[in-house]
């Protein structure tokens, strides 16, 4: 996987105009599966001239945003470290990982806890067993919202806004039982709102498939999707759909019971309306 170019060359927004820019192309383009690059491979996929990649390169070593290997570079502990801060998503790997290993112990299926970032379903956490998946998702990964089971509970409880962003991007198979139309899609999400839970079967992965339910934060605003997924021979829906409620039941008390630790704003717990309060979920 490549950095995109989201902006024309010479626009405001193009990453070109500025060294932040830059940086941020050079380490995005290392891939999901890319442990090391070399700087010629920085940049070609980023875009950057190979002089510029070569002088910002030893910046981003000397900030621990990248490391040495041999020759080549990879991706620094630093991302990592500071990635653990995010208050979003450390609030709710906190609340949720107690639920989320109870509900491996019960149904010994593959546990993902997903929010959606743009037109995609970010996994912030994922729990595995012995027998589990691994792969096709993983923790800081991206699959469509479209079609898979945590990406539609998070479009059927979201404003229609965002399903219609995802009708106009379109669709792309990844088996050929992926969902490919707005209607076929609008219409999984009317069941999904009645029935208070996804089921997607052989949409990512032939073989697999996933059940998900919604996450609440208070005042019942959207915080996350949890699933289950596992082989279509082997996960017993009828039998797992009890365990993920139940554990999505008690994320959501976790979630509510939190106390807002930012000023005096009157807010009730869980939710604070100071931007840089660390409770703050949304």
């Amino acid at each position: 996987m490549t950095a995109a170019m989201t902006a024309p060359q010479g626009s405001a927004q193009d990453p070109m105009n500025s060294v932040l820019g830059k940086a941020r192309l050079i380490l995005e383009a290392f891939g999901p599966l890319d442990i090391e690059l070399s700087l010629t491979d920085l940049a070609r996929r980023s875009g950057v001239p190979k002089a510029s990649v070569h002088r910002l390169a030893q910046e981003l070593l000397a900030w621990g945003m990248l490391e040495r290997s041999g020759t080549n570079y990879r991706l620094g502990l630093r991302l990592f470290e500071l990635g653990q801060r995010v208050p979003r998503n450390r609030i709710l790997r906190e609340a949720a990982l107690p639920y989320m290993e109870d509900l491996l112990m019960a149904t010994g299926e593959t546990v993902h806890l997903a929010v959606h970032d743009g037109l995609d379903v970010l996994y912030i956490e994922k729990i595995i067993g012995h027998r589990g998946l691994n792969k096709k998702s993983r923790v800081a990964g991206r699959l469509p919202l479209y079609c898979t089971a945590t990406g539609k509970v998070l479009l059927a409880y979201s404003p229609d806004g965002l399903f219609q962003e995802v009708a106009r991007q379109g669709f792309t198979a990844m088996t050929a039982r992926t969902t490919m139309s707005a209607g076929r899609l609008r219409g999984q999400l009317d069941k999904i709102r009645q029935d208070g839970m996804a089921l997607e079967t052989e949409e990512v992965k032939l073989g697999y498939l996933s059940l998900a339910v919604p996450v609440f934060s208070s005042h019942g605003a959207l915080a996350a999707s949890l699933s289950l997924t596992g082989p279509t021979t082997r996960l017993d829906v009828r039998r797992c759909v009890g365990p993920l409620r139940s554990a999505a039941a008690g994320i959501t008390r976790a979630l509510q019971q939190l106390t807002c630790l930012g000023p005096d704003t009157g807010c009730p717990p869980g939710v604070c309306a100071a931007a840089s309060c660390p409770r703050r979920i949304r």
